[in-house]
């Protein structure tokens, strides 16, 4: 199943640097274990805000909830998760 992820994320100010790196990489090297798994399929930045909108690819809400609640930054993101179907008119094979 197809979703559509948007997560706009809140890091605490007061989060010492140390642990917002380590955080941070620790994400980036989630994110991409799962982009490399065909999981994550798509991942965009919305401009102007620490936020990003993303396609997940994945077998169902149980397995989408498992992924983004390992996320590192989970505790500091607002998520919103629209479930995707493939539009009739769609002329590409490869977007279902």
């Amino acid at each position: 199943m197809l979703y559509q992820v948007v997560m706009d994320v809140k890091i605490p100010r007061d989060l010492p640097e140390d642990e917002r790196t380590q955080v941070l990489a620790r994400e980036k090297a989630y994110s991409q274990d799962l982009q490399r798994q065909g999981k994550w399929r798509h991942i965009w930045r919305v401009a102007g805000q620490y936020a990003n909108i993303s396609i997940f690819d994945v077998q169902d809400n149980a397995e989408l909830h498992q992924i983004l609640s390992g996320l590192p930054l989970f505790p500091f993101m607002e998520i919103k998760v629209t479930p995707l179907l493939r539009h009739p008119s769609a002329i590409r094979d490869d977007d279902s």
